[in-house]
């Protein structure tokens, strides 16, 4: 008679999901109901954005018909990443602008901004606009992609000034008081763009449910405090 006993190898995780990365716990994607909006949405996404469990590039683009999510540093034109011919001046890129835009901008309000200040064609231009672009990454992330993408200076640039502070709390580190998510910063300008007042509620309910089962998860016997991110 022997004492050693061979005991199985633990299962082996689960695999992430293939379209968001999360964890199976975590993941979303199946319960995510696309809308049909008039605005595309494009999301440039920074390759090393690693906060992968509380990311919501993936949450949004799920949810908007015909999105487009790129990773990487830098592209051509916004032809090339969209692969068809498009005029720039169509196109808006949220920008999260200095504080002293952003108090231009009224609370809860949207504004297209020229080289100095808000622009006397503002609403007629965001009425007309074709798409949103979004960059994706911590704060330092965004700026790289800004500058290493001259061609983002070609489209209409956007400011917010949202009129709610971001469902993550304490949870990443923002560098502003009025600094929201990808997702928030998404809902929040196609809500107004698009006509619909209860869109961005629609588009932040999985955002919601996501940091529920964070926080669920975090609480778990043995579970490990929780890094802050920064956002």
């Amino acid at each position: 008679m022997t004492d050693d006993l061979i005991l199985p190898p633990p299962p082996a995780p689960p695999e992430p999901c293939r379209i968001c990365g999360k964890p199976e716990d975590l993941c979303l994607c199946a319960e995510l109901e696309p809308e049909k909006t008039r605005l595309q949405l494009l999301i440039l996404q920074h390759p090393q954005e690693q906060d992968v469990e509380l990311g919501t590039a993936r949450l949004l683009s799920g949810q908007i018909e015909g999105s487009v999510v790129k990773v990487g540093l830098s592209w051509p034109s916004l032809s090339k990443v969209l692969g068809r011919q498009v005029d720039p001046k169509r196109w808006g890129v949220l920008h999260m602008g200095s504080k002293e835009e952003v108090a231009k901008v009224p609370r809860g309000g949207v504004a297209v901004f020229g080289r100095k200040d808000v622009s006397p064609e503002s609403d007629l231009i965001l009425a007309d606009l074709e798409g949103i672009v979004l960059i994706d990454g911590t704060w330092s992330q965004a700026k790289t992609l800004w500058w290493r993408n001259a061609w983002l200076l070609k489209l209409r640039r956007i400011v917010i000034h949202p009129d709610f502070r971001s469902a993550y709390g304490t949870v990443r580190k923002e560098p502003r008081r009025e600094s929201v998510s990808t997702l928030e910063a998404g809902a929040f300008v196609l809500g107004k763009l698009e006509g619909d007042p209860g869109l961005q509620e629609r588009l932040l309910e999985p955002f919601e449910e996501l940091l529920k089962r964070w926080r669920n998860r975090r609480r778990r016997p043995g579970a490990k405090p929780a890094p802050v991110a920064e956002g």
